[in-house]
């Protein structure tokens, strides 16, 4: 079998729970629906850190962020242009060209200054200044060059997605990585006849539930379920799902016109999750003071579809991340890296391909995650955060849930006394894993010594 075209779709800020094939019903999705349909739909599939730049460069790079050295968002002009970004570092891109695809990247990178060239990509057409806004006048990079377009954004992004797609070299596989940012804030400015009809809705599924003390300080605590703005943000959030189902439907109609689809791996996932009133406050992972891993945080849509390589109506509940994405994808391609190479990524991740294609294969049974100063590992049944100190100097505690028979979250229990066997080994879990593959540079532990990517990272806070 040919090496098979990818196609990578990933969202910003798009919560697991946001899509009809994850059980909101009120969302219509039908491309997402499809491809959970007709491959594999990953349950328990969890973001690195539950924001934007570390999560994509761990996707890019297969590494964690102790690795790589990106805890937090890059602000892309001025205060950000101390931040290197992952420019020297091996990404996905640049092992797919090496095993002879070509590639692009539309929409949002996020790793590095966007204005400036992606390494990995034959082609790429990213943003000038800044990801806003959702509609209007639009600042684009096409490789270097500002561009002014006046439109949807998500519809121009998929115009040069269609574009690379028409005119590539047909001789070679391609892979084209996408990405959108509707569902990211601010939450307004989607498709009137989206927004009109969501504004119907009874956004029942979302549970009203107020913020539980133990998570530390909601930053946008949600205090009138009904109240209009935030309902009208619901309908907004609602409408930036479908739009950017449509835009998806586009690029899979195209390669389905031109016969391409059959021998293509299309992925749909996000950088991370996004919280709309869950636990009763909203946003990701920088929205509480200490930073966040709650569940709608760090859980991510992942959707895989490879016809005739994955079996249709898969349902997998292994944990795993962007990082054994980064895998899957370089496996899918038999883009094997040379052995210096694999050594100096030293990925910690493994491709799920053989969970997804039939083959019988062990799993482990944790999620290990982090965001600056704050480690995390989730198996099955727990979850514990270890907090260290930071630059702010404040001593958050550790967190452990039982998240059998606290789900929400909402109970601290590291300090009880039947806990204490389950947070031992969880610690010392965590501990390898971390002393395993973090780079002392690049430590999540060594903020001080660090380039700060923007102003606003919570453990600068003061409270």
């Amino acid at each position: 079998m040919p090496q098979p075209n990818i196609l990578v779709f990933m969202t910003d800020d798009h919560g697991q729970w946001a899509a009809n094939c994850y059980g909101t019903t009120e969302i219509i999705s039908p491309t997402m629906d499809y491809l959970a349909r007709n491959g594999a739909k990953m349950n328990r599939a969890f973001t690195p850190t539950p924001v934007c730049s570390p999560a994509r460069a761990s996707f890019f790079t297969g590494r964690l962020p102790s690795q790589h050295g990106i805890h937090d968002y890059i602000h892309e002009r001025g205060e950000g242009l101390q931040h290197p970004g992952i420019y020297d570092q091996t990404n996905i891109g640049q092992l797919l060209q090496q095993a002879g695809y070509q590639t692009a990247l539309t929409g949002k990178w996020h790793c590095s200054q966007s204005w400036k060239p992606h390494p990995g990509f034959d082609r790429w057409f990213s943003y000038y200044d800044a990801q806003y806004p959702h509609r209007g006048m639009q600042r684009f990079s096409d490789e270097g060059e500002l561009v002014e377009q006046e439109g949807h954004q998500s519809q121009l992004i998929t115009d040069q997605t269609i574009q690379f797609l028409r005119n590539r070299d047909r001789e070679r596989p391609f892979f084209t990585f996408v990405g959108y940012v509707n569902t990211h804030t601010p939450h307004k400015d989607m498709p009137e006849r989206l927004a009109d009809h969501y504004r119907q809705c009874t956004f029942d599924e979302i549970p009203r539930e107020s913020f539980p003390d133990c998570h530390g300080d909601s930053r946008f605590e949600v205090d009138d379920y009904d109240a209009p703005d935030f309902r009208e943000s619901l309908a907004q959030y609602y409408a930036a799902v479908t739009a950017i189902d449509e835009q998806m439907g586009r690029v899979l109609d195209e390669l389905e016109a031109t016969g391409y689809l059959e021998n293509t791996l299309v992925v749909y996932t996000a950088d991370h999750g996004l919280m709309m009133g869950h636990h009763g406050t909203r946003l990701k992972g920088n929205g509480t003071t200490p930073q966040n891993f709650l569940e709608e945080s760090i859980l991510v849509p992942c959707l895989l579809s490879w016809p005739g390589k994955i079996a249709p109506g898969q349902e997998c509940n292994e944990l795993v991340d962007h990082i054994d994405l980064f895998q899957t994808v370089l496996d899918a391609a038999c883009a094997t890296p040379p052995a210096e190479t694999i050594e100096e990524i030293d990925s910690p991740g493994s491709s799920y391909l053989p969970l997804i294609s039939g083959d019988e294969e062990d799993w482990r049974d944790a999620f290990f995650g982090e965001y600056g100063n704050a480690r995390v590992i989730r198996t099955k049944t727990h979850k514990l955060i270890k907090r260290y100190i930071g630059p702010n100097g404040i001593d958050y505690p550790d967190e452990l849930y039982d998240l059998i028979n606290d789900p929400r979250e909402t109970g601290n229990i590291i300090g009880e006394e039947a806990a204490q066997d389950v947070v031992k080994a969880l610690e010392e879990r965590l501990e390898k894993h971390f002393s395993r593959y973090e780079k002392s540079e690049c430590s999540g532990l060594r903020l001080d010594e660090q380039p700060i990517p923007n102003s606003a990272e919570p453990w600068r806070r003061e409270g």
